[in-house]
């Protein structure tokens, strides 16, 4: 399936490096465009900053106090198309704000903010606000901390608790609009010839294999690599030497961390925004698939992109804040199930705040340093993705001296887009329920939406498939084979952890992880070495990435072979 000796031979219009939710957008959209496309991402889709996210599908309430009304305005509008677009991902979650006499905001000023935010979504299908006086909090949350507290504010806004899901949909929109989505390809040299970049040198991450991907006069490449931006241009050269474009440093990235965990005594029933009483910082604690998903930081980051994870610190830093908010959660490191952490892929602001530096997107052309055909993007917000390829695939246009128009994203649902009253949910129940339980088809329908009979239709073929991955968990065993064969998924890590969010849900995956390759391995033609080579790279990246180091002994005691 993967053909680099026809991307080789073809000839594309738009380029695009990243596979992270920004730049697949710039895919769809312009494939939906009918321009001939193709993406390479080193990793797979939705493997860096679109994976670490706090899943909320949001416009940006804080936004509004450094007065970017633009910024909050176009999160909206992007909340009310995804609501729409994607319904069976994205969904409305309330979110209650308690506000303390020792906060930076009081309690009037955060009542404008919410009037302010209304007004700003003057078309949306959401609720307005509500202030809530002391009282009428205390009486609905009652594990709230009261001290000091002076009431509080519910809004709404939605939440995608499969981001890279979301992602991936996207990319199979794209792949079916005859884009190349091509995971695992890294670049390893952009070739500048003149005032473009005429060509990528290209090698393929799984087998060493090497191709090259080329444009024309009028290809325009996007550069959508996140953090990596810098990297990228890093690799761009003009007559042997390095180019022009990385001389500028333009991303300055902060990490933000986060941790999951049980639900716990005092949790509540929606979601909470909380400053931090230690910095002054917004946090969350959101419901998230039965458990608790809590961040998060925003930390200056000048590490290893490839090897990011939530220190103790940081760790003991959200526990503590929800200790203060919750008394009676009395968190500790024992609760911790789970973290991650990720870079934000924010514009370098040498000594700013990190918190204080924009979150709007920066198209930046870099023809005002001698290359034509090259626009990176800096920044940019799981909310506003669309936005983002909307506006890339524009610019990409316009340098084509090409017809605009308008885009077909704003309307266009993505391919498992469902609600729960479909007729095809009904159908599928009635055809299906033979050989896949309720809670199965429950759980698929919620992944795949209106995708889920094809799935459930390899159950049907083959009854083994049914079985579940790991006892007590809704995941089955069809779900890895489907991924592999029809979902672009190459390794384990790819299933356990983006494909379904099994790496999550308890033990940091490692059991799903084997169940996952003897599946592979008797459905899939997986050699015994190959499901080893993959079960030994999804350990070391959950010990590099998402096992705090105080845990590292423990989990590796657990195992059949070490973590560390």
């Amino acid at each position: 399936m993967r053909d680099f000796a026809a991307v080789e031979a073809a000839t594309y219009d738009l380029i695009v490096i990243g596979g992270g939710i920004n730049g697949v957008a710039v895919a769809r959209d312009a494939a939906m465009r009918g321009l001939k496309t193709v993406l390479v991402e080193k990793s797979d889709f939705a493997s860096g900053t679109t994976s670490w996210s706090s899943r909320l599908v949001h416009g940006g309430l804080r936004y509004l106090e450094y007065f970017e009304f633009n910024l909050v305005r176009e999160s909206l509008r992007e909340r009310e198309i995804l609501l729409r677009t994607a319904p069976h991902l994205v969904k409305p979650i309330q979110l209650t704000i308690p506000i303390y006499a020792s906060g930076s905001r009081s309690y009037w000023e955060i009542q404008a903010g919410m009037l302010l935010y209304d007004v700003l979504s003057y078309d949306k299908s959401l609720p307005n606000h509500r202030m809530l006086p002391a009282a009428k909090l205390q009486q609905l949350f009652r594990a709230v901390n009261p001290q000091g507290c002076k009431g509080g504010a519910q809004y709404y806004d939605a939440q995608v608790e499969y981001a890279e899901r979301l992602c991936l949909e996207i990319v199979l929109s794209a792949q079916a609009a005859g884009a190349d989505m091509l995971n695992y390809v890294t670049v390893t040299r952009l070739q500048q010839q003149g005032s473009r970049i005429a060509s990528l040198a290209c090698e393929d991450v799984l087998t060493g294999e090497t191709f090259t991907v080329k444009g024309h006069e009028q290809t325009v490449v996007i550069n959508t690599a996140g953090p990596w931006v810098d990297e990228i241009c890093q690799r761009a050269y003009a007559n042997g030497s390095r180019s022009a474009i990385a001389k500028t440093r333009k991303i300055g990235g902060t990490k933000g961390s986060h941790i999951i965990v049980d639900s716990f005594p005092g949790a509540p029933g929606t979601a909470l925004y909380v400053e931090a009483l230690t910095d002054g910082r917004p946090f969350f604690i959101l419901p998230w698939l039965g458990m608790y998903l809590i961040g998060t930081t925003d930390l200056r980051f000048e590490g290893d992109l490839d090897r990011v994870k939530a220190n103790d610190e940081e760790v003991d830093y959200l526990i503590t804040e929800t200790n203060r908010v919750i008394p009676s959660a009395q968190l500790s490191r024992d609760a911790v199930k789970f973290t991650y952490s990720g870079v934000r892929p924010l514009p370098y602001a040498e000594g700013k705040k990190p918190s204080s530096i924009t979150r709007s997107h920066v198209l930046y052309d870099h023809a005002k340093e001698g290359v034509n055909n090259l626009i990176s993007l800096i920044g940019g917000k799981l909310t506003t993705h669309r936005q983002v390829g909307e506006e890339m695939v524009e610019a990409a246009l316009r340098k084509q001296k090409r017809t605009v128009g308008q885009s077909p994203t704003r309307k266009a649902p993505l391919p498992g887009a469902i609600k729960p009253t479909d007729e095809r949910v009904q159908a599928a129940i009635a055809t299906y329920s033979s050989c896949v339980s309720r809670e199965a088809m429950d759980h698929l329908f919620a992944l795949y939406g209106a995708r889920a009979p094809e799935v459930m239709a390899l159950i049907e073929a083959t009854p083994a498939l049914g079985e579940p991955l790991v006892a007590g968990l809704p995941d089955v065993r069809a779900q890895a084979v489907y991924a592999v064969q029809s979902e672009l998924a190459q390794t384990i890590l790819d299933i356990c952890r983006r494909r379904t969010a099994l790496s999550m849900l308890g033990g940091y995956g490692l059991e799903a992880a084997k169940a996952v390759a003897e599946t592979l391995q008797q459905h899939c033609g997986w050699s015994a070495a190959k499901c080893d080579r993959s079960l030994a790279d999804y350990r070391t990246f959950m010990s590099e990435n998402c096992i705090p180091d105080y845990q590292l002994d423990a989990v590796s005691a657990r195992t059949e072979v070490p973590i560390a």
